[in-house]
């Protein structure tokens, strides 16, 4: 019982670090990242649809996404999508394919960057807490009920915050990686 709520307090924070990557991989550092326009909804035949499940995402400069509709007929909708997802770049096209020139970040715009990065951060810090509550919630139910001696109670609270602390230092070490990658020239 204790090993069950110590197995899904472990998937909870992991999954609390997989979605802090995944937003960190959207986020904007001065090259060019197919990540970027991975989470854009593109409407297509009136049904919302990933830009990435509609066409080739490849970057084949450092500063350069390039799109490949599979169908050329979605290229406008790709086009106003993209504007309307406010990542600051101009997406160009020549008819079959789109390319997006991501800009050079000026020291102001880095730093705004590295703010939400934090934002995002701290946000999953606080989801791993809230999942230490819950499963310190549950460790303690099972103490009250006698289903485990208050030494297993201790051991697993301990095991529950040891988790909790390495959780969150994987994301500050994510955290100061991409915090630098922003800042880098």
């Amino acid at each position: 019982m204790v090993s069950e709520v110590l197995k899904d307090t472990d998937s909870k924070i992991q999954k609390s670090f997989d979605a802090l990557k995944a937003q960190f991989s959207g986020l904007r550092t001065g090259k060019a990242n197919p990540a970027m326009v991975d989470t854009i909804k593109v409407e297509y035949y009136g049904c919302p649809t990933p830009i990435k499940n509609l066409g080739t995402i490849s970057t084949p400069e450092p500063r350069q996404i390039k799109i490949t509709p599979f169908d050329p007929t979605v290229l406008a909708e790709m086009n106003k999508a993209i504007l309307a997802a406010n990542l600051g770049v101009t997406p160009q096209t020549d008819g079959k394919v789109l390319r997006i020139t991501v800009p050079e970040l000026n020291e102001q715009r880095r730093k705004e960057i590295v703010k939400l990065a934090k934002t995002q951060a701290e946000a999953q810090k606080v989801a791993m807490r809230n999942v230490r509550r819950d499963a310190n919630e549950a460790v303690k139910k099972l103490e009250k009920d006698k289903k485990i001696s208050e030494d297993d109670l201790k051991q697993a609270l301990d095991k529950i915050q040891k988790a909790t602390d390495g959780g969150i230092a994987k994301i500050d070490a994510e955290l100061k990686a991409k915090e630098a990658e922003i800042m880098a020239v």
